[in-house]
């Protein structure tokens, strides 16, 4: 599982900065400022399952627990990932 995480974690890093540059094209207000917030950390809950997932791959000790912890942390992201597309739909008109 962890050799699935590992690259589309970094994939959706990219998705979260390209989220970011077409909130650029909104109108200035509270709503674009959540966007770019929630992307900027969903970026880092990507980086995070990234980490998670290699450090599964090098660990023979944890390597179960670090797995599950990089799929929980994933599945997080890809939450946020939704919230920030529902909030941008409505943000721009």
């Amino acid at each position: 599982m962890s050799a699935h995480i590992l690259p589309t974690s970094a994939t959706m890093i990219g998705v979260c900065l390209t989220t970011l540059y077409i909130s650029l094209l909104g109108p200035v207000g509270t709503q674009r400022v959540l966007v770019d917030k929630l992307m900027a950390v969903d970026a880092l809950v990507f980086l995070a399952s990234a980490v998670l997932s290699f450090m599964s791959m090098r660990s023979r000790r944890h390597g179960s627990r670090f797995e599950g912890y990089a799929e929980t942390v994933f599945i997080a992201g890809l939450g946020l990932l939704a919230l920030g597309a529902v909030v941008l739909a409505f943000a721009i008109n």
